[in-house]
């Protein structure tokens, strides 16, 4: 039974079974409860703020294959490349650059639920009895907004699958990142300041086509507590590394970064 002091965040239909009654509203609240809004905010488009409760999830699943029976690496990336396909999975396959027997997975959905159901079901598939998945390894995270954004609809749903669908970029990187809580003391205009030397070096690397990133959030969402997911595409791997090492002198790395990692670097194997 749902307590009627409980604060409902989502749709309520009347009758329609879901809720005994509707979310409550602001005159509703107790005093000095919050208002809550999970609503992403975009910049004003003729005249209007933009706002959308809509998000990309993205999910990063690592690897390995075992080798006990002696079979050749390349029927397992076949396996796996020729059931994504028949599963109309939206994703990109990877070969682990780092490890010769390791593979990466990145796929997306709007509706996590379909996302978890698709790679659950690949992973159940009599051939992924001959890999084992990465511990630690595997991400997910949700696409957000800052406010600013001139598109709102394109940041958070189309500009993502664009970066890693672009077949002239086929190297990326994914790591996780948390911020220490210094970060979340600063005033308002101090932290737009960190933020910005930090932007104004990733925006010259797109620029100049060296490097495009993916930005997600993965509060809640990551079993080591990181805060967000960085996606890093290029045509080539010396720009992706060159921007990691570039944003190590930035003050928002060297001062308000708890921690970084572990980096997966994936050279595309197959993707639409």
């Amino acid at each position: 039974m749902v307590s009627r002091d409980c604060v409902v965040v989502g749709s309520w239909r009347e009758g329609d079974g879901t809720l005994p009654f509707p979310p409550m509203t602001e005159a509703d609240t107790k005093p000095g409860l919050p208002v809550i809004d999970v609503t992403e905010y975009g910049g004003t488009r003729g005249g209007v703020r933009q706002s959308m409760d809509r998000r990309l999830f993205m999910h990063l699943v690592v690897f390995d294959e075992l080798r006990s029976d002696g079979g050749d690496a390349v029927d397992v990336g076949r396996a796996f490349g020729e059931a994504i396909g028949k599963e109309g999975l939206a994703s990109v396959f990877y070969a682990d650059a780092v490890s010769p027997r390791g593979y990466g997975l990145l796929t997306w959905n709007e509706d996590p639920g379909k996302l978890v159901g698709a790679v659950r079901r690949l992973f159940a598939a009599p051939f992924s009895a001959r890999v084992a998945l990465r511990s630690g390894w595997a991400m997910i995270g949700r696409t957000y907004a800052t406010g600013h954004e001139p598109d709102l609809e394109y940041t958070l749903l189309r500009r993502p699958v664009e970066q890693v669908l672009n077949h002239a970029h086929p190297w990326h990187i994914w790591y996780p990142l948390r911020r220490t809580p210094a970060f979340s003391s600063l005033e308002s205009h101090e932290q737009s300041q960190v933020l910005r030397e930090h932007a104004q070096i990733g925006m010259a690397y797109g620029a100049s086509e060296l490097a495009h990133d993916v930005r997600l959030a993965c509060y809640g969402l990551d079993a080591a507590d990181n805060e967000f997911i960085i996606g890093l595409c290029g045509k080539d791997l010396h720009p992706l590394s060159h921007l990691v090492q570039a944003m190590r002198r930035t003050r928002q790395t060297r001062e308000y970064i708890a921690q970084m990692g572990p980096f997966f670097v994936g050279r595309v194997l197959e993707r639409p």
